[in-house]
């Protein structure tokens, strides 16, 4: 820092408030400071700043199976809202999901001098293992349930299967049947529950779901089975890669989508426009999942109270395309 200070000519202390982003300093010191850092390559020493501020700039995130699109994808909007609040990311990506290894997550971020931890935990069984866990540094859970220890950012699952089924039903269909995901995934329950709820209230019977594991080989056996059924005319899948694969199967059965079936999915992954035919979905913002996770993370973390405990649920909605029509 002396030596870019002695470059620009100007104080120490100048320069670090430019580093700073002081707003203080006049627009052509400014410039020169910033020319002399870039002419000699100057990086701030992270570390000593940590041990002077005690803040590392450095959020932790725990994810789980991060193949899969919703995660995935929650992650990258996570990553993205840290580095514009001026914060880094480590990720730590576990494949088995029980207490201990959530518990070693928290340790290994924590004992790295994190100011705090998002946890993507879409699973029954990742919620319940930041039960009890008397966390050390402030920490969000994405989907999380109904979980009290931390705060909360989820997308409302619930109302996303409303609206798929909803949409259906309004098309003159009797009644709409129901792709499912894995039973342990929080986000699968929800859409369950729309669904029956919609049906419900519309006074229609709800079939029995099909179940699947949001791949679409699951979708593509589901399918199989739906299109040998003379009175199915809606379905809703509880993921856009399982109805790729409803699709596939009913393409090969001669069941044509929409003129007799209509299928509506969940995600809208950047394929499902282009599927054929285009698919009807029910769009996750997980830019702003991401971002809502951060903010309430920097609010605990700015606030001085690690403890805290927010809720906040963004809405989905529903992209109409041309996989479903009025029967």
């Amino acid at each position: 820092m002396a030596d870019v200070a002695r470059e620009a000519g100007v104080s120490h202390q100048t320069v670090s408030r430019v580093l700073n982003e002081h707003p203080n300093v006049r627009g052509e010191t400014r410039a020169k400071v910033l020319e002399a850092i870039d002419k000699l390559g100057y990086r701030r020493n992270l570390v000593a700043r940590a041990l002077v501020t005690r803040h590392s700039r450095t959020l932790g995130v725990v994810s789980f199976d991060t193949t899969l699109y919703g995660p995935a994808s929650t992650v990258y909007g996570i990553e993205q809202a840290a580095r514009a609040a001026g914060y880094f990311i480590s990720i730590v990506s576990l494949k088995s999901i029980d207490r201990a290894g959530v518990r070693d997550a928290l340790d290994y971020l924590a004992d790295q001098g994190v100011d705090g931890i998002v946890v993507v935990a879409p699973q029954r069984s990742a919620a319940q293992a930041l039960t009890d866990l008397h966390l050390g540094v402030p920490t969000v859970a994405v989907e999380g349930g109904e979980a009290d220890e931390v705060s909360v950012v989820c997308v409302d699952q619930a109302e996303g299967g409303r609206l798929a089924t909803e949409h259906l039903l309004s098309l003159g269909h009797e009644t709409v049947w129901h792709v499912r995901g894995p039973s342990d995934w929080l986000e699968a329950e929800g859409r369950v529950a729309g669904w029956r709820a919609a049906l419900e209230r519309a006074g229609r019977e709800a079939p029995e779901p099909l179940a699947g594991d949001w791949s679409p080989r699951s979708g593509y056996e589901a399918g199989r089975s739906l299109a040998s059924m003379t009175d199915v005319t809606a379905v809703f899948v509880a993921n856009d890669q399982m109805a790729l694969g409803v699709l596939r199967a009913f393409t090969e059965r001669g069941v044509q989508v929409p003129d007799r079936v209509s299928v509506v999915g969940f995600d809208d992954v950047p394929e499902s426009e282009f599927f054929s035919p285009p698919l009807t979905t029910i769009r996750q913002d997980f830019d702003a999942v991401g971002r809502h996770s951060i903010e309430v993370l920097l609010r605990q973390i700015e606030g001085g109270e690690p403890h805290a405990r927010e809720r906040l649920v963004v809405p989905p909605s529903l992209v109409g395309r041309a996989s479903t029509a009025r029967i």
